[in-house]
């Protein structure tokens, strides 16, 4: 005798088969029920958190057909026990996106004073700029700015960030600051003399950034107050090398930038 199954449901009734997925920290899905699109931060036993790009977070459970990725229906899975471990988190803080390739770039800039100013940031939102597409570039000095800012046309959808050092009232580079008023460009700073002092003290094993007396290069008597050999670019390398993540830069300055990033990328 023939044997038949209990399903009796047609073959073109049947839904077809979607893809297993991973639920990997960092993996960005959407809930289509809901709209919810965030990155995986933690999976439970039938359970998985999404956190979306404003750090929401939102529990779901994991059924099957659960999530779009990239558009396309997936199955949410655990991950296998011992799995490579992947970043969660960029130096930002930001949510990681492994794999995740760089967006075109957009027309507007941020303009950073100085080179040091241009690696720290890069360093520490390098990954958050690239999945932007938002280009630093730096700024030899303050004093160029007004001919800068001219000469880029700041409009809706080519806007201008600018982030200086030592933007305090009454300073030369306050009075610069104030000559610009585009509503297209946001010209923000840190209060400290050069933006070594945005490195916390306690990231490179010293109590405090020394007092340089003024007139005084600061630089060359920071190296001076603190032992170091007479070179700044060695220096400044060695001040780099302690900074890991925003959790070594000082609030005044990560304030500054991530105002400039969401500046530069408002719709």
């Amino acid at each position: 005798m023939r044997q038949y199954s209990a399903d009796l449901t047609p073959p073109w009734k049947k839904p077809k088969p979607v893809p297993e997925v991973a639920a990997e920290p960092g993996l960005v899905v959407e809930e289509p029920g809901t709209g919810f699109c965030g990155a995986v931060i933690r999976c439970e036993a039938g359970t998985v958190t999404l956190e979306d790009r404003f750090g929401k977070h939102r529990v779901f459970p994991m059924e099957p057909r659960g999530f779009l990725l990239e558009g396309r229906v997936v199955t949410l899975v655990r991950p296998a026990p011992g799995g490579p471990a992947r970043p969660t988190r960029t130096a930002s803080g930001s949510v990681a996106v492994p794999g995740a390739r760089a967006r075109v770039a957009r027309a507007g800039r941020i303009y950073v004073e100085g080179r040091h100013d241009a690696e720290l940031v890069e360093k520490v939102w390098g990954d958050d700029l690239r999945i932007e597409g938002v280009v630093v570039e730096y700024l030899e000095g303050v004093d160029d700015l007004p001919s800068i800012v001219s000469e880029f046309a700041p409009g809706p959808d080519a806007r201008l960030g600018v982030l200086v050092d030592h933007l305090v009232p009454g300073s030369k580079e306050w009075r610069i600051a104030q000559s610009v008023t585009s509503e297209h460009a946001l010209v923000v700073g840190h209060p400290y003399i050069d933006i070594w002092e945005a490195v916390k003290p306690s990231s490179l094993g010293i109590d405090a950034w020394p007092r340089i007396p003024r007139g005084q290069d600061w630089k060359t008597g920071v190296c001076s107050a603190l032992g170091w050999p007479d070179n700044t670019g060695a220096a400044w390398q060695r001040i780099l090398s302690c900074v890991h993540s925003y959790k070594d830069l000082e609030p005044e300055l990560l304030g500054r930038v991530e105002e400039l990033i969401d500046f530069v990328t408002a719709p």
